[in-house]
């Protein structure tokens, strides 16, 4: 196991700028996940890390050793790739043990890391099958068992779960967290979706056209957002945004809407922002604002409503209690006390 350094690290295809002095510390042992939309820089990240990608300037430090010119194979690395990258004509066991055939190992001690790594993943049972025997999940599970014959000091996961279904996914999810908890082998992980991030991750790294936006704990992350592009990506539903300017002690919106804040917000009397509120964090209440049904979405655990306030704002807010809502009703709906966000209207950062 090693820890991993990334100092302002800078990547360009010609004129283009795809990552922006990229800093990152991942202690030894540490489960990290970069998170963001398509195009952030993510993947081209983990294929740097990987040696897959030259690093335009900067520094990437595997276990204390900088590998910026260290070719992919004697970096000590182990990646698992969104496509499976299954040899079809091999047994599951030879898939695994493949790496280790490369580098002459004796056959005893390649039969033995291909038994514990199969037992470990539940695959001793298909260890004698074809990978077009297997079924989406256990293939996956076959390329995380390569990566762990290799006893590697880092695992490098690329979006491994995206090509499973949503149930599987799910299955997977715990798995591969799970197989962190047991193996405590320092792990980058790299997805798209905000909630792998936050159900797995130690500590998730938001990443948005190329830079940093935000390094925390998920729950940090979900609690703190430092700006509204946090804010807005982490949590599903995604934060509602209602812009407006600060009179008093509430939020003056367009159409005379008026949120009232909790908060002391003397200091930002007539400025320009942006408040946020959670979905989950809005309740029924006749004196709060008023907001027109639209969309009505029950999904059996709780009840999703699409609304539109007089301004023309669309928000959204979950009900964890049965409701009888119908479209064209008219709901007054106020935030939980504490939970209203406020970020600057010019900049989205966080006030």
């Amino acid at each position: 196991m090693a820890a991993v350094d990334i100092r302002d690290v800078r990547k360009a295809f010609g004129p283009a700028q795809i990552l922006h002095g990229v800093s990152l510390d991942i202690a030894d042992g540490e489960f990290v996940i970069l998170v963001g939309p398509s195009g952030c820089g993510k993947s081209t990240l983990l294929r740097m890390i990987a040696g897959l990608e030259s690093v335009t300037a900067g520094e990437i430090a595997i276990g204390g050793r900088v590998v910026n010119d260290v070719p992919p194979k004697e970096r000590d690395i182990a990646m698992v790739f969104q496509n499976y990258a299954l040899y079809p004509h091999m047994t599951v066991a030879d898939n695994m043990g493949f790496s280790l055939k490369l580098k002459k190992a004796p056959q005893a001690e390649i039969a033995e890391r291909v038994q514990k790594a199969a037992g470990i993943l539940g695959l001793t049972p298909y260890l004698d099958r074809y990978p077009r025997q297997l079924s989406g999940g256990q293939r996956q599970r076959v390329a995380m068992g390569r990566a762990i014959v290799r006893d590697p000091q880092v695992f490098l996961f690329d979006e491994p779960l995206s090509n499973l279904d949503a149930k599987l996914r799910v299955a997977m999810r715990a798995e591969v967290k799970e197989l962190h908890q047991r193996l405590k082998t320092t792990t980058v992980y790299v997805t798209h979706d905000q909630i792998e991030a936050m159900t797995m991750a130690d500590k998730i790294v938001v990443m948005h056209d190329g830079k940093v936006e935000q390094i925390g704990q998920p729950l940090e992350l979900y609690d703190r957002p430092q700006n509204q592009f946090v804010a807005g990506f982490i949590g599903s539903p995604a934060m509602n945004f209602i812009p407006g300017r600060i009179d008093g002690s509430a939020l003056v919106g367009s159409d005379s809407l008026r949120v009232a804040l909790d908060a002391d917000v003397s200091r930002h009397q007539g400025r320009d922002v942006v408040l946020g509120v959670r979905p989950e964090h809005l309740t029924l209440d006749a004196g709060g604002f008023t907001a027109e049904v639209v969309v009505v979405e029950p999904t059996g655990s709780e009840i999703q409503i699409n609304a539109r306030l007089a301004g023309g704002e669309e928000i959204v807010a979950v009900f964890r209690e049965r409701h009888a809502f119908k479209p064209g009703e008219k709901i007054g709906l106020k935030p939980l006390p504490g939970l209203i966000h406020l970020f600057d209207g010019a900049t989205g950062q966080r006030l």
